[in-house]
């Protein structure tokens, strides 16, 4: 086994200095020492003035690798190789000139291994948090081809196009989430702070008042004695719903079936389903991977448990020798125009081109869908929190109202 390499994290230097041509100039670099950052300076042809090692940041200093940063980083490593320069040398770049320390670690990590002479789809499965199987089967393939900066440009294509959707997605989801969690906290402040004024007032009335203010009014009263019981469910709820979720097979396939009914919402998460599975298929297919292996890396990509299932039904189909495009049929889960998509490409012979064209045609349904939802839920927003709050208002002035009309 290969003694572990311990790699000294370089600090940044920020610094000042006059370069050749005598203008002041200033910027910041990585280096182990003060003194190594003045030499590198002065081999840039810069006198330094001040050279200081930078503060570390409170906030965002080691901050965690997310999926997108894969995303760039694969870029990056493609657009590379594609001009010339020689992988590790790649790597080493992209690791200079990282801005968050995890991912200047981690790439260091991997340039060593690499340059000891492991392959690097095998050092990047040592990391599976950051590169899953998909991922590191495809850059194997590059090696074992030889064409390792063509499928980068693959695996970026297809991870900027998975990211894309990710967040068109979220962003899908996020407006109906905004409505009731701003719906729910201004009622909570009303019922808890400003209805008890009123309560104080109405004291003094000597009236009977209407239902609905008694109504609010005993609302009010239970908020303030047991709003620590409506937060306490409410964290619990999402908690237990979470683990049940991402423990429970059969809770979590109930879960993906209801959502693939929902109003709008459904129609959505279907067609980013198509997407995802058209993408990755055509991405794996075209790389070399067999159609079988290519089914399987499809179905873990669906997010969600009925399309992988799905999935899984038309890969057992493939494997017995039926063709693709029938078994998708069969699952009833496609639509018909993707089967004819699939079978056309099947007959010419050009699968993963096809399946391209599909992975773009819903990838932009998505898109326009979403878009449409947005605008649809901006007036909604506006009448659920009218009607919530001009309903406490109501409540609180209808007594005076009453009271008014009795006067007169």
């Amino acid at each position: 086994m290969a003694p572990q390499v311990k790699i000294k994290e370089q600090d940044t230097y920020e610094w000042k200095g006059v370069n050749r041509r005598g203008k002041k100039t200033e910027g910041e670099l990585r280096a182990n020492s003060i003194n190594e950052a003045k030499a590198m300076l002065r081999q840039q042809g810069v006198t330094p003035s001040l050279v200081k090692r930078k503060a570390k940041s409170l906030f965002g200093g080691d901050a965690k690798i997310t999926a997108a940063d894969v995303a760039v980083l694969t870029r990056q490593i493609a657009t590379m190789l594609a001009a010339g320069v020689p992988l590790v040398q790649s790597i080493d770049l992209i690791s200079s000139g990282a801005e968050k320390k995890s991912l200047r670690n981690l790439m260091q990590k991997v340039s060593v291994k690499v340059q000891s002479g492991i392959p690097l789809s095998e050092v990047l499965r040592e990391h599976p948090k950051y590169f899953d199987e998909l991922y590191c089967d495809l850059v194997k393939s590059g090696e074992q081809s030889g064409a390792l900066d063509r499928i980068f440009d693959r695996v970026a294509t297809y991870k900027e196009k998975a990211e894309a959707l990710k967040s068109k997605i979220k962003k899908a989801m996020f407006y109906p989430i905004a409505v009731t969690v701003v719906a729910l906290i201004v009622t909570a402040i009303l019922l808890i702070f400003v209805v008890p004024s009123f309560a104080e007032i109405f004291a003094g009335f000597g009236a009977e008042l209407p239902p609905f203010t008694l109504f609010v009014l005993g609302l009010s009263e239970w908020m303030q004695d047991y709003w620590w019981v409506v937060l306490a469910a409410i964290m619990g709820g999402l908690f237990l719903f979470k683990k049940a979720y991402n423990n429970n097979l059969q809770f979590k396939t109930a879960v993906d079936a209801m959502a693939l009914k929902m109003p709008v919402m459904g129609m959505i998460i279907n067609k980013a389903a198509v997407a995802r599975y058209a993408r990755t298929l055509s991405t794996t297919f075209a790389a070399g991977v067999p159609l079988i292996e290519a089914l399987e890396s499809a179905a873990g990509a669906a997010g969600n448990e009925i399309y992988k299932n799905a999935i899984m039904e038309v890969r057992a189909d493939v494997s017995a020798g039926g063709q693709m495009y029938s078994s998708m049929k069969t699952t009833n889960r496609f639509p018909e125009m993707v089967i004819q998509m699939v079978s056309i490409g099947e007959e010419s012979g050009s699968l993963d081109d096809m399946l391209a064209r599909v992975a773009n045609i819903y990838e932009q349904e998505v898109d326009d869908a979403v878009d449409g939802l947005t605008a649809l839920l901006e007036p909604l927003i506006m009448a659920v929190l009218g009607v919530v709050i001009g309903g406490l208002i109501v409540a609180m002035y209808l007594p005076i109202f009453q009271l008014g009309s009795v006067i007169k």
